[in-house]
């Protein structure tokens, strides 16, 4: 499976967000990673849902949607109705999991659960099977801001536990990887069973250098990184 980038909104310049994302969009990303956060979930609320819809109506870049919000069904039918291609919700605020996940895939959006650091993988156990992707977070999400905020230490295991799951139900099912991706811990990323990035400030939007030139290192990690994969 190819690794997919998908470039985070809120990482953007906010005041001239149509053209930071053509500009994104001419350089061949796969995906836009959209925060949706209500403020609550997570004290955090960088963009809303007019935001969303606006910049929907100027470019054809699947949006993957990650709502993090204590209240999803509101959100989950906002966006449905914008029109975008991937969504996931957190298992964490979601009462009925496996009837959400119905919801979006009946839309014909890809569906997904998202799972903050500590919340095991085994939660999936019975609706793994109607999950498209699997959001796993690297940070406690909404703190993205917060430099002291470190990924935690047993990320990479944990996302091997998904890999196993997934691969025991012999399923295609993607994991995405969200939190302080830097590109010196891509390939081991990918090596562990990710399959999505999602690329913020330590990497893709990192001040070093321009778009282009991270852009490239973050390509040249992927291919280090599904090299070490392929070898497994």
């Amino acid at each position: 499976m190819k690794t997919k980038i998908s470039p985070s909104l809120i990482c953007m310049d906010l005041s001239n967000l149509e053209s930071s994302v053509k500009k994104l969009v001419d350089t061949g990303i796969d995906l836009l990673h959209v925060d949706l956060i209500d403020g609550y979930f997570s004290p955090s609320m960088p963009i809303g849902l007019d935001t969303i819809r606006d910049l929907r109506k100027k470019t054809a870049i699947p949006f993957d949607v990650h709502i993090m919000a204590k209240e999803n069904q509101f959100f989950l039918n906002e966006v449905l109705s914008i029109g975008v291609q991937q969504l996931c919700f957190h298992y964490e605020s979601e009462i009925h999991v496996d009837r959400q996940l119905n919801l979006i895939k009946k839309m014909g959006v890809k569906a997904g659960v998202a799972l903050t650091p500590a919340t095991p993988v085994s939660v999936l156990n019975y609706v793994i099977e109607k999950c498209d992707f699997v959001m796993l977070m690297l940070i406690n999400p909404g703190f993205a801001f917060d430099e002291s905020e470190n990924q935690v230490d047993y990320i990479y295991q944990k996302i091997r536990d998904c890999r196993a799951l997934i691969d025991s139900r012999r399923l295609n099912t993607s994991i995405e990887v969200d939190g302080r991706i830097s590109v010196e811990k891509v390939p081991d990323l990918i090596e562990a069973g990710a399959d999505i990035l999602v690329l913020g400030n330590t990497s893709l939007f990192s001040r070093e250098n321009h778009i282009e030139e991270n852009l490239r290192q973050v390509k040249e990690a992927i291919a280090k990184g599904e090299s070490r994969r392929k070898m497994k």
